[in-house]
């Protein structure tokens, strides 16, 4: 992913929280199950070996295991994140279902052809290596097997003032590739059948919802939970998330890619 030399954990509390009010308990991605149920639609996933690439704090690997019957192992390169998500997988029970481990960044310490399906929910995101990332998922997948991804990204173009303001607010790294670009990556890697889709729309609309319940309903609990300073700065991010999202500076969308069989 980057040189793990240089890198430092950038979820603390105070976001895992706030993230977890938004977006359901487990969950760094939105949509909580429903959007897992789009990632994996017309993909069997019964007894099927997942690895779940950048799985937070493991909302979808409970879901994976719980609901569509997988078996996952699931990696993070933040150590607190992967201690509560282990936390949740053995309060869910599910710890004979689900592994979650710890990695550095840089190539998946894993053999050739481990894995049925490759899934990740905002983690490529991140990645500025995506071609060798890409290129590693295939490596890790059987004959036949399937990367599916679910990704904000970007129109390739300079950023705005306020798209530059909201990742000032983030204080996350981003690396947004296009959409033709993660196809082109998709495709010079190795995989067929790809599909590189936006959302039409759908996060926008969820983004506008959070927002008006981030400013009434959730007001009184969110406060509470991470401060005053820390949940106005939220708001403020929140609002420019709605503003980048409606310009389409922010493009949330759907990639998917097979393993050759042959």
């Amino acid at each position: 992913m980057t040189d793990p030399d240089v890198h430092v954990d950038e979820y603390g509390d105070e976001m895992v929280a706030f993230l977890e009010l938004i977006w359901g308990k487990g969950f760094m991605a939105p949509g909580g199950p429903g959007n897992v149920a789009r990632m994996v639609a017309g993909i069997g996933t019964q007894d099927r070996h997942i690895l779940d690439i950048g799985c937070g704090i493991g909302g979808g690997d409970i879901v994976l295991a719980s609901e569509h019957g997988a078996r996952i192992t699931a990696i993070d390169i933040e150590a607190p994140l992967v201690a509560r998500a282990r936390d949740y997988v053995d309060e869910a029970d599910l710890s004979d279902r689900i592994e979650i481990r710890h990695v550095t960044p840089g190539k998946l310490d894993f053999a050739d052809e481990s894995f049925d399906i490759v899934y990740s929910a905002g983690a490529f995101t991140q990645i500025e290596d995506k071609a060798g990332m890409f290129a590693e998922c295939l490596r890790v997948l059987r004959p036949g097997g399937i990367l599916t991804t679910y990704d904000w990204m970007g129109t390739g173009q300079p950023h705005s003032a306020a798209m530059q303001e909201w990742f000032r607010l983030e204080g996350l790294t981003y690396n947004l590739g296009s959409l033709p670009s993660h196809r082109r990556l998709l495709t010079e890697a190795g995989f067929t059948d790809v599909s590189v889709v936006d959302d039409g729309g759908w996060y926008a609309a969820e983004a506008r919802r959070e927002l008006a319940l981030l400013q009434g309903p959730l007001e009184k609990e969110g406060r509470a939970l991470i401060g005053d300073d820390t949940y106005r700065h939220y708001i403020e991010d929140w609002v420019l998330l709605v503003r980048v999202l409606d310009d389409r500076e922010l493009i949330p969308g759907y990639l998917r890619g097979v393993k050759p069989a042959v």
